[in-house]
């Protein structure tokens, strides 16, 4: 019975503690336990830290502080979330999309898609080859369902329409 007690005597200990305010330290040590492990936008990054903490002054300070320390850069996380994103078979139409949604700016954005320096025909190629292999499309609905496809991936018309006049 005793060891009933004490664990709910530990429970309300611990209760007590964790409804002690976040102090900005323990914000910022949450967010750079989120940058360790990737670059993150200013939004997604002040997204997640709402979901912990809610006083959002203190995480808005938190998050310029470490902006001007080049801890979080928008433009860093534009051109890895777009490498990564490019490495995986997606155009540039899809990820200026996915980027503007993340809440990085279009000069960011341009930049981020200027260094990466693909090709996008090639790519483009490449992802119709390993989705619908070498042979021609046979008839027009089976053209009008990897143009769609291809669309959804990002990529323009430009950057694969001339695969199919080969």
């Amino acid at each position: 019975m005793s060891e009933t007690t004490a664990s709910i005597d530990l429970s309300d200990d611990d209760a007590t503690e964790a409804a002690a305010p976040p102090t900005p330290a323990d914000i910022r040590l949450a967010a750079m336990n989120l940058l360790a492990r990737r670059e993150h936008s200013v939004r997604e990054l002040r997204n997640k830290l709402k979901r912990r903490f809610s006083d959002e002054v203190v995480i808005d300070e938190q998050i310029s502080r470490l902006t001007l320390e080049r801890l979080q850069s928008d433009a860093r996380f534009a051109e890895s979330y777009a490498r990564q994103r490019a490495d995986k078979g997606y155009g540039p139409v899809r990820l200026r999309e996915e980027l503007r949604e993340r809440g990085v700016s279009e000069a960011e954005v341009d930049v981020a898609l200027e260094q990466l320096e693909v090709d996008w025909r090639v790519l483009a190629t490449r992802v119709m080859q390993k989705k619908f292999g070498l042979d021609a499309p046979v008839d027009i609905k089976e053209k009008a369902r990897r143009a769609r496809f291809m669309q959804y991936r990002g990529f323009a018309v430009e950057h694969y329409r001339y695969r199919e006049e080969d």
